[in-house]
């Protein structure tokens, strides 16, 4: 039996492990929890692992595998299949969802070991595994749209794990409302495909957007056409799931959930889902030069302005939710400027470090007691020391450091963005100065934790190193964080570029302006700008807070407003709050509520109810068994219908009219 001949073994694994657990798992001790959430998606990554290999062995390995197992939606015109797909594309998703989600549910049985529901959490975590699963293998829109909407349920879940925490439960809210405004473009955006093709399925749009009726068309600036709103549409759902401007106000509130799971679903996996489906979109993307220019921009924008906030944080995990909306615009830009396989590149490698980094994050918190506030921490690295060098490994990489990860993908992209024309080296220069902010709130957050004096209460805080199932995929993780770029290293001394050779066959050759056709000079010089940027960034965080740490302090006072502005987050959440929360609010609660539903609707309904009350208690008085009492009704009664056939108009027989 070939894994690629029934892919749907491949999600199914985690589906059964989450209907296990959540049927019967509240009856289980712990350890037959854990069977059965890790034996599940540690199948479901040996069978992805299998199907990796049977394709790469394939004597056609450039062939894209496309099953059709069903028709599940037959209406009209429309059909959907229940089909799945798996191309060079879909293996490196497919890949780091069922390799870095294994690895986290192995660290989440040491994290959540003490809590309670533990049970209800692995449910959730296999559940998400099943629908980021069908997100990538789905070989149409429709069918990734039911894995699209799955995982935002399952992020819904799981950021409001602990319910009884109103904190917790309004960052369910607010991730579950913001991400379904984005979903209505990205509906409206399925709608105008279906319309303009006829179909859903990936390879029905794709070779009639590139056939001749549709492979000429190219719609330049101030032209919206078809292309363009369907695109714009798909990024307007994009924003949304991947937390860019301006629906990225989600993310940094889902830090509420679990530490776990902001490494999974918010870090590694559902909040790249956006980036993956442009770059699976790519074909329509370009086909419009003003949907590729906002991609770019959004993206670009989103990094700098996160990067910016992520600049004071002193909540751990604030830092690196703000790093991660970073991160993601990263991925936009390089999809904006064509660069789809150094977006994915990108893609991949953080999903290496930023799983760790919140991993290292969640150890530290275990370590202090619970404790996020890196104002309380300090001289952590020689009691942590595991701890610390895997963060610091994941650090490095996200810096842009060489020889680690994080330096080839995001070298990749700058380098994508300064060959793009026009706009290519504005682009690059606020990419570039994005990565110096990276590097120093990054190693900003490694001072503040890991050195110094202690900051915290030594004799109520004992701080102890995790257990193994903590550390052992934080060791795994620090490794891809080092050789997870590694793909792209020849490309150093003028080599190729192994991992954007791979994806060739999905996204075709590089146009003139990419990388790999690009002066190798230009390429090199690039590379020594980019890591010479994050070798200041580490200097100046160093200077701040080894060398003159009373100047941050210093800094903050005499640069007040600019401080209190980037610390309040440029009080984003507080114009949304008064430009649309609280006039929604209002509205709903002195319009809708009491003009429309208490005074209009009740008062309609209740009015006709207690006015057919208060007229039957008034003539059930007639009713008094008395025999005169009725004999007078009687005669007043004949008297009316009298009065009324002789003295009415209307009833007065019309002279001459009978026959």
């Amino acid at each position: 039996m070939l894994i690629l001949d029934y892919l749907w073994i491949i999600p199914l694994l985690p589906l059964l492990g989450s209907a296990t657990n959540g049927l019967f798992g509240a009856k289980w001790p712990n350890n037959i929890v854990t069977s059965v959430a890790l034996g599940s998606t540690g199948l479901s990554f040996l069978a992805a692992l299998e199907a990796a290999r049977e394709f790469l062995s394939a004597p056609n390995s450039q062939a894209v595998v496309h099953n059709h197992y069903f028709n599940w939606i037959s209406a009209g015109k429309f059909t959907a299949g229940f089909d799945l797909h798996f191309d060079q594309l879909t293996l490196v998703m497919v890949l780091v969802v069922t390799g870095v989600g294994f690895l986290i549910h192995i660290y989440s049985v040491g994290y959540m070991g003490h809590e309670g529901g533990y049970y209800r959490f692995f449910s959730y975590l296999n559940l998400f595994m099943f629908f980021m699963l069908i997100l990538v293998l789905a070989g149409n829109y429709t069918v990734l749209f039911v894995g699209w909407e799955g995982v935002g349920l399952c992020s819904y879940l799981l950021i409001g794990f602990y319910f009884l925490r109103k904190s917790a439960s309004d960052a369910g809210n607010k991730a579950f409302i913001v991400n379904r405004i984005g979903d209505f473009g990205f509906m409206l955006g399925m709608f105008l495909l279906f319309r303009t093709f006829g179909t859903l399925d990936f390879k029905g749009i794709f070779d009639a957007a590139t056939g001749p009726t549709w492979g000429g068309v190219h719609e330049g600036w101030g032209q919206f056409g078809t292309f363009t709103i369907a695109c714009l549409l798909l990024f307007m759902g994009a924003t949304g799931k991947s937390a860019q401007l301006p629906l990225y106000v989600w993310l940094p509130d889902a830090m509420e959930g679990p530490t776990p799971v902001s490494a999974l679903i918010h870090a590694a996996t559902m909040v790249t889902a956006g980036v993956y489906v442009v770059a699976r979109s790519h074909v329509l993307f370009l086909h419009s030069e003003t949907a590729m220019v906002v991609v770019a921009i959004v993206g670009c924008a989103t990094a700098f302005f996160a990067a910016t906030i992520g600049l004071l944080q002193t909540d751990i995990k604030k830092v690196l939710a703000y790093s991660t909306v970073s991160q993601l615009g990263y991925m936009f830009l390089a999809c904006g400027v064509g660069a789809f396989s150094a977006g994915i590149f990108h893609l991949m490698t953080h999903a290496f470090f930023k799983a760790l980094l919140f991993l290292s994050a969640g150890s530290v918190i275990h370590a202090m007691g619970g404790e996020q506030d890196m104002r309380h921490m300090g001289g952590l690295g020689g009691k942590i020391k595991k701890t610390y060098a895997t963060m610091l490994m994941a650090t490095l990489a996200i810096a842009g450091i060489f020889p680690f990860a994080g330096f080839f993908s995001k070298d990749s992209i700058l380098f994508n963005a300064f060959q793009k024309e026009p706009g290519g080296p504005i682009l690059y220069g606020f990419g570039l100065f994005t990565a110096l902010l990276t590097s120093f709130y990054m190693f900003r957050l490694i001072f503040l934790t890991f050195t110094g004096k202690p900051r915290y209460d030594e004799h109520h805080v004992h701080v102890h190193e995790s257990p193994n199932s903590m550390l052992v995929p934080l060791m795994i993780l620090a490794l891809l964080s080092l050789i997870g770029g590694w793909f792209a290293f020849p490309a150093l001394w003028g080599g190729p570029d192994y991992f954007s050779a791979f994806l060739q066959p999905v996204f075709g050759a590089p146009e003139a302006a990419g990388a790999e056709l690009a002066a190798h000079n230009t390429e090199l010089l690039l590379s020594g700008v980019a890591l010479a940027t994050a070798l200041i960034g580490l200097a100046i965080a160093w200077w701040l807070y080894i060398s003159k740490p009373d100047k941050p302090e210093a800094l903050a006072k005499s640069l007040k407003p600019a401080y209190t502005t980037v610390l309040n987050k440029y009080y984003v959440d507080e114009l949304y709050a008064a430009v649309i929360v609280n006039p929604l609010v209002w509205l709903s609660t002195n319009v809708l509520w009491k003009i429309v539903d208490v005074a209009g609707i009740d008062g309609t309904v209740n009015g006709i109810a207690s006015g057919a009350t208060s007229l039957g208690d008034t003539v059930r008085h007639t009713q008094s068994g008395n025999t005169r009492s009725y004999a007078v009704w009687v005669v007043i009664g004949a008297l009316i219908i009298l009065a009324v056939m002789f003295f009415w108009p209307s009833s007065a027989p019309a002279v001459g009219m009978v026959r």
